[in-house]
């Protein structure tokens, strides 16, 4: 008898020692878990506010593809821009908040910060900044609409795209590309060769043979073919530039005269001068090419017409032929030439015969030249020309004539450099096969100019292209 009470005595204290155990594990556990669960909360909650701010971002992206100039949400007052976030029950659990970055002058890009708020059993806040901007036509270094040769002696620093067929001999350091697969180089007799090809040696083989790799020539590469460019929607309105020139730019009538010489300067004005005369070519020196609007395309004699600040829309017009040279340091300019009504006869051209050069190639200037016919150099063109614009033969070439070497020293130069970007409806060329033109020809493309182009510049759509996106602080 004495045992069976020993026994109960040691029983329950064990049963108390072990139940004390189970209840501190079942606490730490319970405590466990709702830390899981708060977390997993926390978690839910802050993915969802993600997810509420991104869709602030596609709100505005919508908003932008049906009010492309609108960065003040609809309101016309100053952000930043609430909006609720309903479940799809239509009950509201959240907001997003959008504060917008319009663009600068000059630019199409623009920021959209969006930060989102999920209302739950945790309140979670997250934020997003995306940077869009719509690009401009400027994709390329170069953009034709019409078969080209591309000679030895020429170096290409940016894409370079024709409609047509590309025979290119020079050193290409970025894509080349054509919309063409095969074509007919007018320039070549036989079969027909590869919508891209070269004729340095060795030569590439004629289809439908294997395209070789190339890489002396094409350093990146090439392609084709592909989409044809939309060139209609690569040519800016003229008509639009006259009439926004003579609203609030500088316009200009037909001089009575040769045309009109622009000399721009690095304090942000131009002096404008009426070209009365141009030089006559040397006896000898004549059109051996047949080509329309041949001259010598260079200024004898002007007269100072005034000097004049930059307009502040950045826009000069004038319906006569003009000339352009000098620099650019800060501003944005655009200079177009051209007649209406709209004629072949009497379409306008613009002129480069001494440098324009930029005060630094930083994105801080841009130049437009819109030539309504074709974008020109002239015989007595500088040896060393440099030309830092974005230029735009509408219906005609940028180029110079084919100067034989009767035309005098002049008929061959020593280099041309172009910084910007070239879209010329026709064939474009500074250099010919027997040696005349410009010897080097160094042709550099802009990038600044896809989404900061000069005013006036076409653009490739009215819609916003993502550039940038990254998580920021709320």
């Amino acid at each position: 008898m004495p045992n069976q009470v020993s026994l109960r005595a040691f029983t329950v204290p064990q049963v108390l020692v072990f139940t004390g155990i189970a209840l501190s594990v079942t606490v730490a556990l319970g405590a466990f878990l709702g830390t899981v669960l708060r977390a997993a909360a926390k978690q839910a909650a802050s993915e969802q506010a993600f997810q509420i701010a991104e869709s602030g971002i596609e709100y505005y992206r919508w908003h932008l593809a049906h009010a492309p100039l609108d960065f003040k949400d609809g309101t016309n007052q100053p952000g930043p821009y609430v909006h609720d976030f309903n479940d799809a029950d239509g009950h509201k659990i959240g907001t997003f908040s959008l504060t917008i970055t319009p663009p600068v002058d000059g630019s199409t890009a623009m920021s959209v910060k969006s930060t989102g708020t999920f209302f739950g059993a945790a309140t979670s806040t997250r934020a997003i900044l995306v940077g869009m901007a719509v690009p401009s036509v400027a994709r390329y270094a170069i953009a034709l609409d019409q078969d080209v040769r591309i000679g030895e002696g020429t170096v290409t620093e940016g894409p370079v795209h024709s409609n047509g067929g590309v025979r290119f001999d020079g050193v290409a350091k970025n894509l080349v590309s054509s919309a063409r697969d095969i074509y007919d180089d007018p320039d070549h007799s036989g079969g027909n060769e590869f919508g891209v090809h070269t004729h340095v040696s060795p030569a590439d083989p004629l289809p439908p043979s294997a395209v070789p790799d190339r890489d002396d020539i094409f350093t990146v590469g090439r392609k084709f073919p592909v989409a044809a460019l939309d060139f209609v929607g690569m040519v800016t309105d003229l008509a639009d530039i006259k009439a926004k020139a003579q609203s609030g730019g500088h316009y200009y009538p037909a001089s009575g005269a040769q045309g009109y010489n622009l000399v721009l300067k690095a304090n942000d004005t131009y002096d404008l001068y009426k070209v009365n005369s141009l030089q006559t070519p040397a006896a000898g020196c004549t059109n051996a090419q047949g080509d329309s609007d041949w001259g010598s395309w260079s200024v004898k004699t002007q007269a100072l017409v005034g000097n004049y600040a930059f307009p502040a829309n950045g826009l000069i017009f004038a319906e006569d032929h003009v000339w352009v040279e000098g620099n650019v340091t800060t501003a944005k300019l655009a200079v177009a030439a051209g007649r209406f009504p709209d004629s072949p006869a009497t379409r306008r051209n613009i002129i480069v015969n001494n440098s324009i050069v930029f005060g630094a190639k930083d994105g801080t200037a841009a130049l437009g030249l819109f030539a309504q016919n074709s974008v020109n150099v002239g015989l007595f063109s500088a040896d060393n020309l440099e030309i830092d614009a974005a230029m735009i033969a509408q219906s005609g070439r940028i180029g110079r004539h084919y100067y034989g070497a009767s035309c005098g020293a002049s008929y061959r130069r020593n280099a041309i450099t172009t910084y910007g970007s070239l879209v010329s409806k026709l064939r474009y060329g500074f250099a010919w096969t027997d040696g005349t033109g410009y010897q080097a020809r160094t042709l550099v493309y802009d990038p600044k100019l896809l989404y900061a182009p000069p005013p006036e510049f076409p653009l490739t759509t009215d819609r916003y292209e993502v550039l940038s996106w990254e998580e920021v602080a709320p």
